[in-house]
C-alpha cells in the first residue's frame, strides 16, 4: 500500500506513476484520497480541541467545587457534557474517515521503478538478453502433454477424475522428476546463502492483505468458507506474513528465505491451446525465494535474485530470455519484475518459469515492517523495509521444456544436473 504522506507531498510524481500503469481514474482517486485526507486531519484537529477544552473544563469544576461555587460547577459540568458529546461525534466521524481512506488506498497499485518500460500489454514488455540456443527438433516431435502419455509420466485424466482438471497426477518417473526439481532448487538457494522454510499452505485474511493478494486477487485464490482461509498462491504470503507486525533489528538484515510449497490458483477464465498440458494448473508446485532488505540494497538484491533463477536454468540446460514488464503488464504490487521465460522448442513459443520482483515499501506497510536503521547521525530511526520474491522455480513449465527440448527416438534425456536427484538419466 503506498504511504498516505508520500501521495500528499508527492502528488504529481504519484500520478505519473499511476499513469503509466495505465491504472483507470488516477487523478479522480488520488483527489479523493486527498481529500478524505484533509477531512480526517481537519476532524483530527478539531478533536484535539474539544478534548483540550473538556479537560480544561474538568479541571475547573473541581475548582470551582473546592471555593464552593456550586452554581458555576454546575453550569461547567452542563459545558463538559456537551463537549463529550461531540467529542464522540467527532471520534465517530473520524473512524469513518479512517475506514473511507483506507477503503480507497487500497485500490492503488504500487508505483513503478524508473527503469519500467512504457506499455499496456506483454507486447510491450522489454527483453533484456536471451541466452542459450533453440534445439532444433525433428519433424515428429511431440508436445509435452503427448509425450506424457507416450511414456506414461503424468495423468490428467485420473486428476479430473479424483479432483477435477488441472490437477494432474505424477506417476513414476514423472513423480521422481518432480522430487528431483524440488530437492535440487532447495539444494542451490541454500547454497546461496537462503535459509529453509516450510510454511502453512493456507493463510488468513490478515496474510492475504499483508502481501497484497486481498482485496485484488480473491476471485483467483481457493477459499475455505467454514474456516475463513484461503489456499496459498505462493509461498510468498506466509514466507512473508512471518514478519507481519516485527520491528526487525537491522543485524538480522537482510532475511532471504527458501520455502517449497504446492499453490494453488483457480485461473478463472483460462482455457485455449495455450494452456493445454502443464501450461496453466490449479495446483503446482514450486520453489520460492523471499528477500527483506534496506531499502538502499533492495536493487542490488533484485539483480542477485535474477541472477540465481538464471543460473539455475543454466543447469538446467534450458534457453531463456529475461523480460523486464512494461508499466501495464506489472503485478498489482511491484514496483520492478523480471520475467523469465524458456524456450519451448515443440510448442515453438516462450513460457514463463519466474517471476521476480521488488516491491519495495509497499508490501511492508501493509505488515507494518520495519526496523530502526542507523544511518550515522544518532539514533536509528524507523523506517519501512523493502520486500522482494520471485519463484526459483515453478515447475510445471520447467518440466514441459524439459520433456520437450530433450526428447530423442530413445526417449527423453534428463539433465544432468537432476541426474543424482532423480536416479536415471533417461524417460523411456
Amino acid at each position: 500500500m503506498l504511504q498516505l504522506n508520500f501521495i500528499r507531498e508527492n502528488k504529481e510524481t504519484t500520478l505519473a506513476g499511476l499513469r503509466k500503469r495505465h491504472f483507470a481514474n488516477a487523478e479522480a482517486v488520488v483527489e479523493q484520497v486527498l481529500t478524505i485526507d484533509q477531512q480526517r486531519r481537519d476532524t483530527q484537529r478539531d478533536l484535539d480541541d474539544v478534548l483540550a477544552q473538556s479537560n480544561a473544563k474538568a479541571n475547573q469544576i473541581g475548582a470551582l467545587m473546592k471555593a464552593g461555587d456550586k452554581a458555576a460547577a454546575d453550569a461547567a459540568k452542563t459545558e463538559t457534557a456537551a463537549l463529550k458529546a461531540r467529542s464522540k461525534d467527532l471520534a465517530d466521524t473520524l473512524r469513518q474517515l479512517e475506514t473511507d481512506l483506507q477503503t480507497v488506498l487500497v485500490t492503488i497499485p504500487n508505483l513503478p521503478h524508473s527503469s519500467v518500460p512504457e506499455g499496456r500489454s506483454a507486447d510491450d514488455n522489454e527483453v533484456v538478453l536471451e541466452h542459450g540456443e533453440k534445439p532444433t527438433l525433428p519433424e515428429s516431435a511431440q508436445p509435452h502433454w503427448e509425450l506424457i502419455k507416450k511414456y506414461d509420466i503424468i495423468d490428467f485424466e485420473l486428476g479430473v477424475k479424483i479432483s477435477g482438471a488441472g490437477f494432474p497426477v505424477y506417476k513414476g518417473k514423472g513423480a521422481r522428476i518432480q522430487r528431483a526439481m524440488i530437492n535440487f532448487f532447495l539444494d542451490e538457494a541454500l547454497k546461496a546463502g537462503f535459509t529453509e522454510i516450510q510454511p502453512p499452505i493456507v493463510v488468513n485474511e490478515d496474510s492475504g492483505f499483508g502481501t497484497g493478494q486481498l482485496p485484488d486477487k480473491e476471485g483467483q485464490m481457493y477459499y475455505v468458507t467454514e474456516d475463513k482461509l484461503y489456499l496459498i498462491p505462493t509461498a510468498e504470503v506466509p514466507i512473508t506474513n512471518i514478519y507481519r507486525d516485527v520491528i526487525l533489528p537491522e543485524s538480522q538484515l537482510p532475511v532471504k528465505n527458501v520455502g517449497y510449497t504446492p499453490c494453488f490458483r483457480r485461473e478463472a477464465g483460462s482455457w485455449g491451446a495455450h494452456v493445454r498440458g502443464l501450461n496453466r494448473l490449479h495446483q503446482f508446485d514450486k520453489v520460492e525465494i523471499v528477500r527483506i532488505e534496506k531499502p538502499e540494497n533492495s536493487y542490488t538484491a533484485l539483480e542477485e535474485m535474477s541472477l540465481h533463477v538464471q543460473s539455475l536454468l543454466q543447469k538446467l540446460e534450458l534457453p531463456y530470455r529475461v523480460l523486464r514488464l512494461c508499466g501495464g503488464d506489472m503485478g498489482f504490487t511491484s514496483a520492478l519484475t523480471y520475467d523469465m521465460e524458456v524456450w519451448s522448442a515443440a510448442q515453438q513459443r516462450w513460457l514463463e518459469v519466474s517471476s521476480v520482483s521488488n516491491f519495495e515499501t509497499y508490501q511492508a506497510n501493509r505488515l507494518k515492517l520495519r526496523s530502526k536503521i542507523d544511518r550515522g547521525d544518532g539514533p536509528g530511526k524507523m523506517q519501512l523495509l523493502h520486500t522482494l520474491n520471485g519463484s526459483a522455480l515453478a515447475l510445471p513449465r520447467i518440466l514441459a521444456s524439459i520433456l520437450e527440448n530433450n526428447q530423442t527416438p530413445e526417449g527423453i534425456r534428463i539433465p544432468k544436473v537432476l541426474v543424482p536427484y532423480c536416479g536415471f538419466e533417461v524417460i523411456d
